[in-house]
């Protein structure tokens, strides 16, 4: 069994994954825009076509990027109902330091740190902020295990 976070955007799905490609060397593994759809002539009865949400045909229907080892998928809201990226926060393991701070500081790229990266008693470094797009995102550097 896997959990696969899938963050909804206000119509700014495609600038998410530009950016997160370009921040994070994520790769963009599938997308489907709304105009890919079936029309309602070809659509098979009972399926959901590009009419029944009616929204921009150049707006993302689906979207999967890998982000090293991890799967996000994404998706512009077509309901227009978008509400805020509140309530949880993708967190992000690094393996040392410099890398931390890099993705930290390129993430941060109009957006708003909640907590300033730094060392912690737990981590190396660790970080938390907001994208530009309204994400929340976790950088953490775990401390080396000491033997007990």
């Amino acid at each position: 069994m896997k959990v696969q976070p899938y963050l909804f955007f206000a119509g700014n799905c495609e600038a998410a994954i530009n950016f997160y490609q370009t921040t994070l060397g994520a790769t963009l593994q599938f997308l489907m825009r709304f105009g890919d759809m079936p029309t309602d002539e070809a659509n098979q009865e009972g399926c959901v076509s590009a009419s029944d949400f009616a929204p921009n045909p150049n707006l993302i229907m689906h979207a999967n990027l890998l982000i090293g080892e991890s799967q996000i998928m994404l998706s512009d809201d077509p309901s227009g109902s978008q509400h805020a990226h509140t309530g949880y926060a993708l967190s992000i393991a690094c393996r040392d330091v410099v890398e931390g701070k890099r993705l930290f500081d390129a993430l941060l790229e109009e957006g708003q740190v909640s907590m300033p990266w730094g060392e912690t008693f737990w981590a190396l470094g660790f970080g938390m902020l907001k994208d530009k797009f309204g994400v929340h995102w976790m950088i953490n550097v775990e401390r080396p295990q000491t033997g007990a």
